[in-house]
């Protein structure tokens, strides 16, 4: 009896545990410091909300660059301000699985002739204090699992702000340059409705303008459909509501392409070390282990509870002693509950591995899109685009002598125009592959709307004008 006390004893230091002072948010805060030179805050009262709510005012004062929208985003969106409370949610598990079991009171009155006999009794669940240590550190894995899933939907809204950011901008211009297409085509139709009422434009030539026109109009209309589709996507992972979403201001157009696309030989390696999705797969993988071998410890130690008696009669001295109660263990023994952990820790492994293999190739995907994305948006930036300008200074030279004609030198107009849309839709993608890349290097990319690249059209096709 004593050694069972003692071992209680240790049982009752070793499960201690209370509430951390802030809420395990101070490693997921470090994260987005150290991974992305971000702020972040958990309002937990209106002085912090209302604190949070200067922040972004703040911020909305001047067009939002990407940095910013990132900022922003992990400031005030409503939905990771919601995964913050899966961390007070996992640590009062945490602490729950620490503290004493309720003890239990038995009272019972006896009769028999004259003599009248009570029994009281303290009981304690036995099979619950001895697993203490064990489900304290069970649920303390699962709360490191919490902060490490928390952080990295840290990071993956950082990734999806920032190209939600870059798809507005791109939107935006162009949404602009198909306004120059229409008012090219408004010209060209003008001019042909005018000359076709003077006799010198045939019908075929007449409708050729007239059709340019409006494929011009339906090409505007739905860059601005996409515009807006773009804009409001962003507006919702900012979190800005009401009045704030009328002041979000965007820069006219994307950052300038890089003269060199980054060497990262080595990227496999560095990814699978700082890959947080890799170390949560691990940890869950720990946590089950350590749940297999509770499993193992209690499947015949359900039911087991130590108690204290104190029986006193009438006619007879007061009786003191203890007694345990166990289940018998005649029809389960456990086995299934031991099968069920094992399968569940071999299932994390095979996930782990999952992980492990998609997480190298995801890197190398990522890292592919993001050099061939430099390759083409540089073609079109250096090669495409001067091209293009070459051949559209040589045909004003040629209007200028009177040897083509001003619809040859609108439709040259709208091939350059087309081929400059190409160059930003180029652009736009390099910038969103290197959002994966970044994403890649920490967490599961979306390599979808990577893979599915914008063939970019060739340029509009100026023959028959």
């Amino acid at each position: 009896m004593r050694r069972l006390l003692a071992f209680l004893s240790l049982a009752l230091l070793g499960g201690c545990a209370g509430f951390s002072a802030d809420g395990g948010f101070g490693p997921v805060q470090l994260s987005a410091r150290t991974h992305l030179d971000k702020e972040l805050r958990w309002a937990r009262s209106d002085a912090e909300r209302a604190a949070i709510q200067q922040r972004v005012a703040e911020l909305l004062t001047r067009p939002l660059d990407a940095e910013a929208a990132v900022q922003l985003a992990l400031l005030n969106n409503r939905g990771l301000q919601a995964s913050f409370h899966e961390l007070g949610i996992s640590e009062a598990d945490f602490v729950q699985a620490g503290r004493l079991p309720n003890p239990g009171l038995s009272l019972a009155s006896l009769q028999r002739g004259d003599e009248h006999e009570l029994e009281r009794g303290l009981h304690l669940n036995l099979a619950r204090l001895l697993a203490l240590p064990w489900a304290g550190q069970l649920e303390a894995r699962r709360f490191e699992q919490s902060k490490q899933r928390v952080a990295l939907e840290v990071l993956s809204l950082a990734a999806e702000t920032r190209k939600a950011w870059i798809e507005a901008v791109a939107a935006e211009q162009a949404r602009r340059y198909a306004g120059q297409v229409m008012e090219a085509a408004e010209a060209g139709a003008e001019l042909a409705r005018r000359m076709a009422q003077v006799g010198n434009f045939n019908a075929l030539q007449r409708a050729r303008e007239q059709g340019f026109y409006a494929d011009a109009a339906l090409g505007l209309a739905r860059a601005e459909q996409q515009q807006r589709a773009r804009r409001e996507r962003l507006t919702r992972l900012l979190g800005l509501w009401g009045e704030q979403a009328t002041r979000l201001a965007l820069p006219e157009r994307l950052p300038e392409l890089p003269a060199q696309a980054d060497e990262l030989p080595e990227i496999e390696r560095i990814g699978m070390a700082r890959r947080l999705d890799v170390q949560g797969a691990r940890l869950a993988s720990e946590a089950l282990a350590r749940q297999l071998g509770l499993s193992r410890v209690t499947r015949l130690v359900n039911v087991l509870e130590l108690g204290l008696v104190r029986n006193s009669s009438n006619q007879a001295p007061t009786q003191r002693g203890w007694e345990l109660s166990l289940e018998l263990p005649l029809f389960d023994w456990g086995q299934a509950r031991v099968q069920r952990a094992e399968s569940q820790y071999l299932q994390a492994l095979e996930r782990v591995a999952e992980t492990a293999i998609n997480a190298r190739s995801e890197l190398r995907e990522a890292y592919g899109n993001y050099r061939s994305a430099h390759a083409i948006a540089q073609h079109h930036l250096q090669e495409i685009v001067p091209l293009r300008q070459r051949i559209a200074e040589e045909n004003l030279l040629r209007y200028n002598g009177m040897l083509i004609g001003v619809f040859e030198l609108l439709a040259d107009t709208r091939a350059q125009i087309a081929s400059v849309a190409s160059a930003i839709d180029a652009q736009r993608d390099f910038w969103l592959a290197k959002a994966d890349l970044d994403q890649a290097l920490l967490g599961k990319p979306g390599l979808a709307q990577a893979g599915a690249i914008t063939a970019t059209p060739a340029a509009a096709d100026s023959g028959g004008h």
